[in-house]
């Protein structure tokens, strides 16, 4: 039996025949026997199921719910007096049958100190049903005392529990912490990783261990007394190509320092290890120099998983080419050493044609084998001098460690677009795309790395603005464009807000009768300091920085009120580039606007070009069949120029279709390609029952071409320049317009 169990039943029986004397003469003897028969039973069986618990072990949770059943079934049968008895006793009786229940908590408090939540239970139950009994027997002294002691004892019990955890937490930890202790002691004896080694005054080894030995895979007979460097520097101690960190080593043992995490390459048989030394050096009792004794242990593993980290973490894993990070830091070795040696390097930026409607069309899978094959093809272009990595995306770059001979850079750049541009064979398809080139030599363009990568990069933008395909070097002021972009993109912001905008509106009429059937709003930008700002400069500028949408959206409210005061005849055709139609609230922004000016919505006609149908996965197709249904015309501006748009016209009612002025152009001159192609778009359109518009008409001459053709509407300067809203006002009321261009 366990000791508190043994030293409960002792104090319960103590207890017990104190109670029976002070009650005995004024309470039956048979409820008192019935009690105290209840008491030993009780107290019996708690003994032995705490016996049986101790045998068991069955864990912390079962123990304390051991312990709180004990609690609770010793304050049960410990209750009944106060319940029973006290009520039958004369004043004087009841305070001393309190005070040897209130002896009994006290000493059970002590006694139970080991099982808290058995002293925290039996104290509550006993000791409140106690200040209870004494209350209602009009005994408020006594009820108050005893509720007193018993948060007194309940406090204390608290508080030793409490102790009593933190102090087994302790030893908790204690344990665990020897347990780990054990743990890696017998790991390192298991692995053997590291050895002993020792060598004396004349750097040569003594007493070798088996494990040094081992290591060395030698019998320790046969190194004893050789050289530790020879032993170390293999088959190269001959040829005296000794690495750099062995020649350390032997620099630390001739100036006698102590050295640790020391990493050098062994080479044993036909394997290169790494291993890495630690050692103090060793005197004798009158400071004599003995040699040094240290420690080896065998890195190879953890040096070849950090050579493969730093090379994931250095080249791209898609191409296996260097990534950014390797190319910045090649970057920076060659311009440090142009700086040196006076002499110069090169930096390429190259950009892929074409590359987003592959992606966009064949999915990005096929754009990733694509990207792998450019890699390979640019890998077979350089040399030794060069190296080429990938900026992300369809970036990809080239550091030329010695740039002074200008011809070889030159004809780099050129021969990277025309292997490029070669046609490439990707799951059953045959691509093309090309290649803009951007080059910076420095230090001339850039005295650090981010210089000049930056220079590369603004002739790489140069190259990509005059329609790619070509290499363009850094000039200064490209800088001076960039700069001049910038502060233009600050200027455009605020643009909206200062009230910088206007609507030009230029003439569409009828191509047969010359009859004015409606506008195209045109957006121009008159800035207080820079004037009057060309729209395919700032155009441009705000669909590279999104800031398209919101300027679109006031070219359409303003259009759409200048519209609804014409005449019901006339139209008007706004332009919508592909950011406006990919926004999820575009449709709800025509809506609001038509319903803002009064405009009906079949006099409204929205210009979209083939890049729409770019990004497959847009809503922009919805968005374009919404506007349909809202009743609002439609209208493919550029059509022929880009991307082929042929299945979206059989799928969406467009109401015309724009024929750019190129074409209009070479037509009128006779080129074949050209007439072939207006013939072909006029007769497409006629049997999908849409219109014609040709844009850019310019003389007399290419009035009649179009006329010819059968475009249905025309528009151009030979009609009419843009021209401000009350100027339109004036020519819809100048009825003779129409007979003068007939």
């Amino acid at each position: 039996m366990p000791r508190p169990a043994a030293y409960m039943i002792v104090v319960n029986v103590a207890v017990l025949a104190i109670t029976g004397i002070i009650i005995g003469m004024q309470i039956p003897v048979w409820q008192l026997g019935t009690w105290m028969l209840a008491v030993v039973v009780a107290a019996t069986l708690v003994a032995n199921r705490q016996r049986m618990a101790a045998q068991q072990s069955d864990g912390a949770i079962h123990s304390v719910r051991l312990n709180l059943g004990v609690g609770i079934t010793m304050s049960i049968v410990w209750a009944v007096p106060s319940l029973l008895f006290l009520p039958q006793l004369s004043p004087m009786m009841a305070v001393e049958l309190a005070s040897a229940i209130i002896l009994l908590m006290i000493i059970t408090s002590f006694a139970m100190a080991t099982t808290p939540a058995a002293a925290l239970s039996w104290l509550f139950i006993v000791g409140s049903t106690l200040s209870l009994a004494l209350f209602r027997n009009a005994m408020p002294l006594s009820g108050c005392v005893t509720a007193l002691t018993t948060g007194v004892l309940l406090m204390s019990s608290f508080s030793r529990a409490r102790m009593l955890l933190r102090l087994r937490s302790k030893e908790i930890a204690l344990a665990q912490s020897d347990e780990t202790v054990s743990l890696l002691l017998y790991e390192f004896e298991e692995t053997q990783s590291s050895w002993l080694w020792e060598i004396d005054a004349q750097r040569c080894i003594v007493r070798p261990g088996a494990r040094f030995a081992k290591a060395l895979e030698r019998d320790a007979a046969t190194i004893e007394g050789k050289s530790l460097l020879e032993i170390l520097a293999g088959t190269s101690w001959e040829s005296g190509a000794f690495s750099d960190e062995l020649r350390m080593l032997a620099a630390r043992l001739k100036q006698r320092e102590s050295f640790r995490e020391l990493v050098l390459p062994v080479r044993i048989g036909d394997t290169e290890h790494w291993w890495e030394l630690a050692a103090s050096p060793r005197y004798d009792d009158k400071g004599n120099f003995r040699g040094f004794r240290g420690v080896a242990s065998d890195v190879t593993e953890q040096r070849q998983s950090e050579e493969r980290i730093n090379r994931m973490a250095r080249h791209d894993a898609l191409t296996g080419l260097p990534n950014r990070l390797l190319i910045n830091e090649t970057l920076a070795d060659a311009m440090q050493g142009a700086q040196h040696q006076q002499h110069r390097c090169a930096f390429m930026m190259i950009d892929l044609d074409r590359f987003k409607s592959v992606n966009d069309t064949l999915g990005h899978p096929v754009g990733d084998r694509l990207l792998r094959r450019v890699s390979e093809r640019l890998s077979g272009l350089v040399s030794g001098n060069e190296m080429i990595g990938r900026l992300g995306g369809d970036e990809f770059a080239v550091v030329i460690r010695n740039a002074n001979d200008s011809v070889h850079v030159e004809q780099l750049a050129l021969k990277i677009i025309d292997t490029l541009s070669q046609p490439y064979e990707v799951d059953q398809h045959t691509l093309y795309i090309g290649a803009s080139v951007g080059v910076a030599i420095g230090p001339r363009d850039g005295r650090t790395a981010e210089m000049l990568v930056r220079s590369a990069d603004l002739a790489l933008y140069q190259s990509k603005d005059d329609g790619g395909g070509s290499a363009h070097y850094y000039d200064p002021k490209l800088h001076v464009q960039a700069e001049e972009r910038r502060v233009l993109e600050i200027a455009l912001r605020s643009a909206i807000d200062s009230d910088q905008f206007h609507i030009h509106y230029q003439p569409v009429v009828d191509a047969r009768t010359g009859r004015l059937v409606g506008f195209e709003a045109l957006l121009r930008w008159t800035h207080p300091g820079y004037g009057d700002v060309e729209p395919a400069k700032f155009i441009r500028l705000a669909e590279e920085t999104r800031l398209i949408t919101p300027i679109g959206a006031w070219v359409l409210r303003t259009a759409c009120r200048e519209a609804a005061t014409w005449p019901e005849a006339y139209r008007i055709a706004v332009n919508i580039s592909a950011e406006q139609l990919h926004s999820p609230g575009f449709v709800q922004s025509v809506a609001d606007a038509l319903e803002e000016s009064g405009l009906a919505a079949h006099r409204l006609e929205l210009e979209v070009t083939e890049s729409v149908f770019l990004d497959e996965g847009s809503n922009a197709i919805t968005s374009l069949e919404k506007l349909v249904a809202l009743g609002v015309r439609l209208s493919m501006d550029d059509f022929g120029t880009g991307y082929s748009a042929l299945g979206y016209l059989s799928r969406i009612r467009f109401a015309a279709i724009k024929i750019d002025r190129s074409f209009v152009r070479s037509a009128a001159t006779g080129k074949l390609e050209s007439v072939a192609i207006l013939r072909a778009v006029v007769t497409l359109a006629e049997s999908l029952g849409m219109g014609t518009i040709a844009e850019g008409v310019e003389s007399a001459e290419e009035h009649r071409t179009v006329q010819d053709f059968g475009c249905s509407h025309v528009q151009g300067n030979y009609f009419a320049r843009p021209m401000p809203a009350d100027e339109a006002r004036n020519l819809i009321n100048n009825t003779a317009f129409s007979i003068a261009v007939a």
